[in-house]
């Protein structure tokens, strides 16, 4: 099918995942984060404190993936994606509006959860499930609504900072929760139920089976994957998430660092799309093991980079694997255990990414506040990405042979 004709046949559902991935932002850690500083003066925070409390709350939210990620198996996104925007506009509101600091972890839980966990994992889902041969292109062209919110909404918010409290700016992500909840049900008023399009459009996975959560739990390959699947998570949030004291560290403004935020989302878009069309031309055999290898370069970069240009390439390298992280990984599980109960499974990856979230600000927040400038940290965080491209090349290869179709690594 030619690009023109696919996009055209299915823009009501590629629009949804979009939509659903757009308003996710408001939980996603490049938003929040561009509000660390005011946080943390407003409720008196350490770096530590406050990635701590960012920590509680997220790991929380990952608790609570485990159950509610498996609704997307039974319940219609028409019906949950709506339940949800409310829930993240109720988010949005409490943030707004909250004068406590021991409430601050309930904030943040309701955010990440409303928000990065159950609003991109609808998405994803859908995209898995409603698209077999074409997957690839579905899951990039939507998660250019999450590459748009990473686009405009940072360096949006940080230029309306400079003359608008920053809690009547939560007030504005109500207002995009709540428009988008009848726009999602317009665009999915024809949508089938979970369980028909499985059936329509299921393929195997390993054995020619379709594995259910507590298969997938005994099998190695799913922990073999943990450690990639926590890697970006933690680290890209932690990157983000520590925006305000990286750019003091290398002596620049915050505005001058968030100037950078576009072009890397630019650079990720393009790194997204073009892996969504490997993906359907090559599979996720080929190119799943080696896509965390750009952020070994990225995190070098970081470490000791000081002037823009170097910066620039530091942002390019952790677009490629950004980019490709919204397509090949998702991917990845439907195409080794089957679409029947992706649903169930994919909220046990997610779960482990939220983790990674929470652990990513926590872990170096405190490692700040004990003298281990991000810096240096960056260089170990590289190390890291080395080990789980191994991990990755000898689990994957081991795993395809099992594939019900045989592909060559």
């Amino acid at each position: 099918m030619k690009p023109t004709g696919f996009l055209l046949e299915n823009v009501p559902f590629l629009a949804a995942g979009a939509l659903m991935m757009l308003m996710s932002s408001f939980g996603q850690t490049f938003f929040i984060s561009i509000f660390a500083g005011e946080i943390r003066e407003a409720f008196n925070l350490s770096h530590g404190q406050w990635g701590g409390i960012y920590t509680l709350g997220t790991s929380l939210s990952a608790v609570v993936m485990v159950w509610a990620g498996g609704l997307t198996d039974v319940f219609r996104v028409r019906i949950l994606g709506p339940v949800i925007l409310l829930g993240l506009a109720a988010a949005c509101l409490a943030m707004a509006l909250n004068p406590f600091v021991w409430a601050l972890p309930l904030v943040i839980f309701a955010l990440r959860f409303f928000g990065q966990g159950m609003s991109s994992h609808i998405a994803v889902v859908a995209m898995t499930r409603w698209f077999v041969a074409t997957r690839g292109r579905a899951l990039s062209i939507a998660s250019l609504g999450f590459a748009l919110g990473e686009a405009t909404l940072p360096i949006l918010f940080v230029a309306l900072m400079t003359f608008v409290d920053w809690r009547y700016l939560w007030i504005v992500g109500v207002l995009f929760c709540l428009a988008g909840v009848p726009v999602l049900g317009r665009l999915l008023g024809k949508e089938r139920i979970p369980s028909e399009v499985t059936h329509e459009n299921s393929n195997l996975g390993m054995s020619g089976l379709q594995w259910t959560r507590r298969q997938a739990l005994r099998n190695p390959l799913f922990w073999v994957m943990v450690p990639a699947m926590l890697g970006p998570a933690a680290f890209n949030t932690a990157f983000f998430f520590h925006q305000v004291h990286f750019a003091q560290i290398k002596a620049w403004s915050h505005v001058d660092l968030v100037w950078f935020f576009p072009v890397y989302t630019l650079m990720s878009i393009t790194a997204m799309l073009l892996s969504g069309w490997a993906l359907d031309r090559f599979g996720t055999v080929r190119l799943m093991p080696y896509f965390q290898l750009p952020m070994v370069a990225a995190f070098l970069i970081f470490s000791s980079a000081n002037g823009p240009v170097a910066m620039f390439f530091g942002f390019f390298f952790l677009a490629l694997t950004t980019g490709a992280n919204g397509t090949l990984p998702n991917a990845f599980w439907a195409e080794f255990y089957g679409t029947t109960h992706i649903g169930a499974i994919k909220a046990m990856v997610a779960a482990v990414m939220v983790l990674g979230s929470a652990i990513g600000p926590g872990l170096t927040g405190v490692l700040i506040d004990l003298g281990y400038d991000l810096e240096k940290q960056y260089v170990a965080i590289a190390a890291y990405f080395v080990g789980t491209t191994l991990l990755m090349v000898l689990g994957v290869r081991k795993a395809a042979r099992a594939l019900s179709v045989a592909e060559a690594i």
